[in-house]
């Protein structure tokens, strides 16, 4: 007979045969920034977080540097009547994004800034691309969203990741940001994105649901696998840096395939708003255990193979971390 409950008779045990660590650094935190002055919104449906200003979002980033958070990722939120059909409001020159990005840069520069390249939030339909009779313009869309992610390069953005799931986008961004003298600014791609149920809250967050239909002709289907490899292997071709699985918790699978296919490329798991509000909620009612629940989701994506987590967590996890440093390995230096 082969005993395994002697791993298992002590917390210290535990944790000297535990084979999956993670730490603070290799978290992002995202962002909801807002034009204005003194705004914090907090929002009801993604518990904890808020929409924040310029000036609000620096103050708040003082605790998230604090922690040993290293990145962030921001994400622009407009009124209506700033949006218009083709979500110019999003590739202007000193877009609430682009705006953004400097005034971090010129507090934290040592902080990786990380933006979302999308219109969905900056159109009045809703949609990640522009509409022709209903229908989403792959083609059309693309230096849309490539104007975007230069506005974003030339404020100082380390990394630009394009979440539109339209095909050639990272081709399209790549090219643009090396011919204006931007071939340091990194992609990030959203390249396995399903269409899932649960981006609710973060819709809510953003203000960038659809007015009619959904994604579903964009956004991956989650049935599907094998699309996952050939949507990644055609980032990387077009010049992504690093690649993205979102969800993060409901995809494991989808992530320990990817990181087996590519190991050598950085693989980004984002853990999204309803994965996140499962765990807030189901705690709220008295069901589970948070702090549990969390690290065991947390460690799951890791365990899969992410390198790295974006997580409305992030700053819950970096406290227990600095103060119980040992259950989730030694501190070592990001390679971001």
């Amino acid at each position: 007979m082969k005993r395994f409950r002697e791993l298992r008779t002590s917390a210290a045990i535990r944790d000297k045969y535990a084979e999956v660590s993670i730490k603070t650094s290799e978290f992002i935190y995202p962002y909801f920034v807002v034009d204005g002055t003194n705004v914090k919104q907090p929002i009801t449906s993604l518990h904890g977080i808020a929409r924040f200003s310029i000036d609000e979002m620096l103050i708040d980033m003082e605790e998230t540097v604090s922690l040993g958070i290293e990145a962030v990722l921001i994400f622009g939120v407009i009124e209506e009547k700033e949006k218009d059909e083709n979500g110019t409001a999003a590739y202007l020159p000193g877009s609430i994004v682009a705006k953004a990005v400097k005034a971090i840069k010129e507090k934290y520069p040592a902080i990786n800034v990380i933006t979302d390249v999308c219109l969905c939030g900056y159109t009045t339909h809703g949609h990640c691309g522009i509409i022709h009779n209903s229908e989403i313009m792959n083609d059309s869309t693309l230096p849309l969203l490539a104007q975007m992610a230069l506005r974003h390069a030339e404020a100082g953005a380390d990394f630009v990741a394009p979440s539109a799931m339209m095909d050639g986008q990272v081709e399209a961004i790549r090219r643009l940001l090396d011919e204006k003298g931007y071939a340091k600014t990194k992609i990030l791609s959203y390249s396995a994105k399903y269409s899932s149920g649960f981006y609710g809250p973060f819709r809510d967050a953003a203000q960038s649901a659809p007015s009619f239909g959904d994604r579903k002709t964009y956004q991956m289907d989650y049935r599907s696998i094998d699309q996952a490899i050939g949507e990644v292997a055609a980032d990387i071709e077009e010049g992504a840096a690093w690649v993205m699985v979102k969800p993060a918790h409901t995809y494991l699978d989808i992530i320990q395939r990817i990181k087996s296919t590519f190991s050598e490329v950085p693989l980004v798991a984002y853990h999204v708003s309803g994965e996140y509000m499962m765990i807030k909620a189901a705690a709220h009612a008295g069901l589970m255990n948070e702090e549990t629940a969390m690290l065991e989701a947390l460690i799951a994506i890791k365990r899969a193979g992410a390198d790295y987590i974006i997580s409305y967590y992030a700053k819950d996890f970096a406290k227990l971390y600095n103060h119980n440093r040992h259950l989730y390995g030694k501190i070592q230096s990001s390679t971001i």
